[in-house]
């Protein structure tokens, strides 16, 4: 099992923001992609789960095509999409946006389990919530829809790095439950450390993939891989 893309290629504008680009994503894997600002990152994983279309190219999950597929249908094949920007539901509690995702009150225990700090705020509305707390809530949610792979887009964004460390070890937690996750992290060298595999996108196109430890342990390899 597992998701696979293959040469694609996305266009936004006067041309593509994503050319050729290849990798395959494993369950209890994690893949860091990282780049510099305006590589296609966030392209990439809007084309994953359906946000955008692609140009040419194809995405597979289990040697099916997805490229057809609507962006709930990808959702209910277990595909989940945390974008950037925390998408809480502000006047929902804590409660009530978890229960958007969970289908059983098991779903709904073992989600709240990764994060301790939300049972005292669980009849609380997310929108008095502290940033940590609410992505938080966004991971929780996210992982209460039992995913079979997880897209998450700049976690750290407008967190302070205290709270961000939080959250990583969390992330290892979910890949040990067999879901494969796709992290797109500015903080290159923490989003390495917990990542087995890794992919460098630079001016839309891959510049690396392979061990994350590798690319973790070569700062010229890496240096490389960004500028292209």
């Amino acid at each position: 099992m597992s998701l696979k893309l293959d040469n694609v290629t996305v266009s936004r504008g006067i041309g593509p923001v994503l050319s050729n680009v290849s990798l395959e994503l494993n369950p209890g894997q994690i893949t860091a992609l990282v780049g510099p600002n305006g590589a296609g990152k966030t392209s990439l994983l809007e084309a994953i789960s359906g946000v955008v279309g692609i140009s040419s190219g194809s995405i597979e999950l289990d040697g099916e095509s997805m490229s057809k597929y609507s962006r709930r249908r990808r959702s209910l094949a277990g595909i989940a999409h945390v974008e950037q920007g925390r998408m809480i539901f502000p006047s929902l509690t804590v409660k009530e946006n978890l229960k958007l995702t969970a289908k059983t009150q098991t779903d709904f225990d073992e989600a709240i389990a990764m994060f301790p700090e939300l049972e005292k705020r669980l009849n609380s509305e997310t929108i008095l919530l502290s940033g940590g707390e609410q992505q938080m809530v966004v991971l929780a949610r996210a992982f209460a829809a039992k995913p079979r792979f997880l897209l998450l887009d700049e976690m750290s964004l407008g967190l302070a790095p205290v709270v961000f460390l939080r959250l990583l070890p969390v992330i290892e937690q979910i890949s040990k439950t067999g879901v494969g996750v796709l992290l797109v992290e500015q903080f290159a060298h923490l989003a390495l450390k917990i990542a087995h595999d890794s992919v460098v996108i630079s001016s839309g196109r891959v510049g690396y993939h392979g061990s994350a430890k590798t690319l973790l342990d070569d700062e010229q390899l890496l240096k490389k891989a960004y500028l292209g």
